[in-house]
């Protein structure tokens, strides 16, 4: 019995040391764990109305498409560079060009074809277009057919957009066009997939099963009013330069309450800061910059509505505020009082800033000008605001636009003895009240699309999508169109003369030239904005 106990001893002892190496050896070829996740997280603000490239013309909507499509061109540092184009000729005449696709991939790995520029083209141009038709259509009439096609005088068949085959991509314009390669950046040259864009024509782009993109991050979720998640697109054909796996981009509206989140680390990027923080952040926050932006803040007439409709009482209201005040006293962030429509930043054939040689019309950059304002609302029959009806301004919900319009409103009351009502309503809506003309007076904003005047001033067209100031004039379409089939300086002489008309007309009253305050996280390296302000982070990193 002994050795058969001393046998068991013997054979639990083996057993132990072999499940204790067994355990070991397990130990040894566990998996190492996963690398950390690089979430950027980034306020977005508000809703976007749309992220489909055709049918957005919002800056937020165009920052979430910079980031996850990609056009025959990209900005990089300033300068276009090619990007789905690998190459690209343009004919002796200036006429006709011809781009040479790179080997690159949709997010579902299919091939990206010079085809699927053409769908997206001609989409935008598509008068019928579901739910409605592109109000950027305007940005596709340099090309030969494309105006007479969204007009209904031609076909879609007709405008000179050409694959020549799966690689090539021929386009033929109607004059020569000194920016047009910079439109092949924006948002709505970009191309789309038709077999996921007819699935769902309304909300294809907000399906992150439909919304196949080419560019750096895809869609992955998409949950109204809270945030869109993107994530990084294996299948980009500059997939290796792309360092951060997922972005968060957050609906917060509400400045304070992202500001606070920024403060604790919850967010990354912001670019709608309370103005009243402004001094304490600079004095305080090394992260906090002032970033130059090519683009107006300003109210808009609806000059089919009394009593703006009268153009003397639109000048009245543009002369009695203090443009100097706001941007001091309300706004905080460097912005320039604002003498015209078109901003610093875009320069004439002779190098000449378009603003500065155009000059004020009557407009003080440092102050009201009372006495002058007075008398154009008595010769509109209001002597010293008597009998002027109440008006509203209309502006989205903002608390910088907020402070904006409740300046004016004093100033108004004080300097005109008139009341105003101020009225805020949520992103999506107040697009929609804008541009469908139910206003009297609305806030407004307009960033530049590419380094032209012209990027100002085709906003006013009586055609134009965005022209929500119901403004029809024969006379102004004619100096646009008649600009575009001119170069150098005989086109800047147009131009000057289309904005003199616009100005003089006042359908706009011009509060501040744009610069934007933001701030980005130390942790956040290599992020890019454009020169017209869109954010791209495609090669940025996170450390």
């Amino acid at each position: 019995m002994g050795g058969s106990t001393l046998l068991k001893k013997s054979l639990a002892f083996i057993l132990v040391i072999m499940l204790f190496v067994t355990a070991l050896a397990g130990c040894g070829q566990k998996a190492p764990a996963e690398p950390e996740k690089k979430v950027l997280r980034w306020n977005l603000g508000a809703e976007p109305k749309t992220i489909d490239p055709q049918l957005n013309s919002a800056s937020d909507g165009g920052h979430v498409i910079n980031n996850t499509f990609e056009g025959l061109m990209r900005e990089k540092d300033g300068k276009l560079e090619p990007a789905m184009a690998e190459s690209y000729e343009v004919s002796k005449d200036g006429l006709t060009y011809t781009f040479h696709l790179r080997d690159a991939k949709w997010s579902d790995g299919k091939p990206v074809k010079a085809q699927d520029f053409v769908y997206a083209w001609k989409r935008a141009l598509d008068p019928n277009l579901v739910p409605e038709p592109s109000e950027y259509a305007f940005q596709l009439f340099y090309i030969k057919g494309a105006q007479e096609a969204y007009e209904g005088k031609g076909s879609l068949d007709d405008v000179a957009i050409v694959a020549k085959d799966d690689k090539t991509l021929e386009v033929t314009l109607k004059a020569p066009t000194p920016y047009f390669l910079n439109l092949t950046a924006f948002y709505t040259y970009m191309p789309v997939r038709k077999d996921m864009v007819e699935k769902d024509p309304e909300g294809w782009a907000r399906n992150p099963e439909t919304a196949v993109s080419n560019g750096p991050f895809k869609l992955v979720e998409y949950a109204m009013g809270d945030r869109i998640v993107l994530e990084k697109n294996e299948n980009y054909w500059k997939a290796d330069k792309v360092n951060i796996d997922r972005i968060e981009a957050l609906m917060i509206v509400e400045e304070s309450t992202a500001l606070t989140a920024y403060e604790s680390g919850e967010i990354d990027v912001i670019d709608k800061i309370p103005v009243q923080e402004i001094p304490r952040l600079q004095a305080e926050d090394p992260t906090f910059m002032i970033w130059p932006e090519i683009g107006t803040y300003y109210y808009i007439f609806n000059v089919t509505k009394s009593p703006t409709n009268d153009v003397r009482v639109r000048k009245a209201l543009t002369l009695a505020i203090d443009r100097k005040a706001i941007v001091e006293k309300v706004t905080k962030g460097g912005q320039i009082p604002a003498t015209g429509f078109t901003p610093p930043g875009l320069l004439d054939a002779d190098g000449k800033e378009f603003h500065e040689v155009a000059g004020d019309y009557g407009i003080d950059p440092n102050g009201a000008k009372v006495e002058e304002a007075k008398k154009l609302l008595a010769e509109a029959g209001y002597p010293d605001g008597k009998g002027f009806p109440e008006i509203e301004i209309v502006y989205n919900t903002l608390e910088s636009h907020k402070a904006v319009a409740e300046a004016i409103q004093e100033m108004w009351k004080q300097n005109l003895g008139i009341k105003v009502k101020l009225t805020n309503q949520e992103w999506a809506v107040f697009q929609d009240t804008r541009h469908n003309g139910n206003f009297t007076i609305a806030r407004a904003g307009w960033l530049g699309d590419y380094a032209d005047p012209m990027t100002m001033l085709d906003l006013w067209l009586s055609y134009s999508g965005n022209n929500d100031a119901q403004w029809n004039s024969p006379e102004y379409d004619k100096l646009i169109e008649d600009s575009k089939l001119l170069t150098g300086k005989e086109r800047f002489d147009l131009l000057y003369k289309a904005q003199d008309l616009l100005m003089n007309e006042m359908i706009v009253m011009p509060i501040y030239y744009y610069t934007r305050p933001q701030m980005v996280s130390e942790r956040v390296k290599n992020w890019e904005k454009t020169k017209m302000g869109h954010w791209f982070f495609g090669n940025a990193s996170i450390e």
